[in-house]
């Protein structure tokens, strides 16, 4: 590896030239890391909803050209200047936020959010210089959250890279770097299900299904799956779903279903479809004196969240989480380490493989709602 330090390397990405077109696969030149940088050869990434949501750019700031991609699993190939604490051949995950340690939310145990590394969908620029470290004939090619994995090689910020285990397999500890791991924790840091405790989560996929993993983790003796496909109920139950609601099979508001499924409401539910009204329903279904919702999904930037205050009053608890509580750096290693100790099942929530070079039927599968995450093979 140490024959690229400091030079260009020229290697395949799947570059979104624009929106909501097949991705395309194009010779790219990576340039070094600068000062706080880490070049990276990604092995395997995965696609999730969120890469699907800005390449087809309907309703935010399109960036284009651009390399999507931020589920992923490398080796770190260079570092630049003032990186300390990764060298060449270390094992990581590139997270989409970040962990400068320094800022007031880092330095917080209450906070993951990072003042410097905070999620930035419309920067295509790395922040030390403004600039992108990836071009095609001198033309610049933006980044994607600050990772950009589809691509064999890839510079990210320190402090948006988790060092792991290096025993961990990439190909499937590559999921904890967004989605698993912001539904998990959603349940296992924010919600705190006890043992025999009863649980409802809203939306049952890829995050649903991992805030479901957590509450099963934590005892949880009743799981209610909340969706409008009956489809996906199947699935759910290798997930500790113990029971389904489909909205569409009542007349009334389906928080009122939960509430008589339990004798006056759940001890937590966890929203995780950013549909305004299933946060309100999330909410409104848990029980009044020890009620906690947590809400995941991201909304739509002009919703707007009506209850009535009294809900509140009687002492139900509304609380928001992002990336599941967990900061990148310091927590996500210790998710791997659950996984490696048998804790958390994850080859349950890859159903399809592809070769990097078939990437765009990652993208049809997804469209298509088939399977819950599809790992790209870089090396195939």
């Amino acid at each position: 590896m140490s024959t690229t330090t400091g030079q260009v390397i020229r290697c395949k990405a799947a570059v979104a030239w624009e929106a909501g077109k097949p991705l395309v696969i194009e010779e790219v030149e990576v340039a070094p890391p600068q000062k706080m940088e880490v070049r990276i050869k990604i092995l395997f990434t995965s696609l999730c909803h969120t890469d699907v949501y800005f390449w087809e750019a309907k309703g935010q700031n399109p960036v284009f050209p651009r390399i999507l991609g931020h589920e992923a699993g490398g080796v770190v190939e260079s570092v630049g200047e003032g990186v300390t604490d990764l060298q060449p051949g270390d094992h990581v995950l590139p997270v989409f936020t970040g962990e400068c340690k320094e800022c007031a939310h880092c330095k917080s145990e209450e906070s993951n959010m990072c003042d410097l590394l905070r999620i930035n969908t419309d920067r295509g620029v790395m922040l030390h210089d403004q600039k992108s470290r990836f071009s095609i004939d001198g033309k610049p090619i933006f980044h994607f959250v600050g990772t950009s994995t589809f691509s064999e090689y890839t510079v990210v910020h320190v402090g948006c890279l988790a060092k792991i285990n290096p025993l961990a397999p990439l190909d499937k500890v590559c999921v904890l770097s967004c989605g698993i791991s912001t539904g998990l924790g959603a349940t296992l840091n924010v919600a705190k299900p006890k043992k025999g405790s009863s649980v409802a989560v809203f939306g049952l996929g890829a995050v649903g299904l991992a805030a479901a993993e957590g509450a099963r983790i934590s005892g949880a003796s009743r799981i209610i799956g909340v969706d409008l496909n009956a489809n996906r109920f199947e699935l759910a139950k290798k997930f500790g779903v113990t029971e389904f609601v489909n909205p569409k099979d009542y007349k009334k508001p389906v928080q009122e279903v939960i509430a008589e499924m339990t004798n006056g409401g759940v001890d937590r539910s966890v929203e995780c479809t950013g549909h305004v009204d299933a946060m309100i329903s999330a909410f409104e279904c848990v029980h009044d004196g020890w009620g906690v919702a947590v809400l995941v999904g991201v909304p739509h930037k002009d919703a707007v969240f009506k209850t009535n205050p009294m809900n509140l009053l009687n002492e139900r608890t509304l609380k928001g989480t992002f990336f599941g509580n967990y900061k990148p750096r310091s927590d996500i290693p210790s998710v791997v380490e659950k996984y490696m100790n048998k804790e958390l099942e994850v080859e349950k929530f890859i159903t399809h493989e592809v070769p990097f070079s078939e990437i765009n039927k990652a993208f049809d599968l997804m469209l298509k709602g088939e399977g819950i995450r599809c790992i790209i093979r870089m090396d195939a």
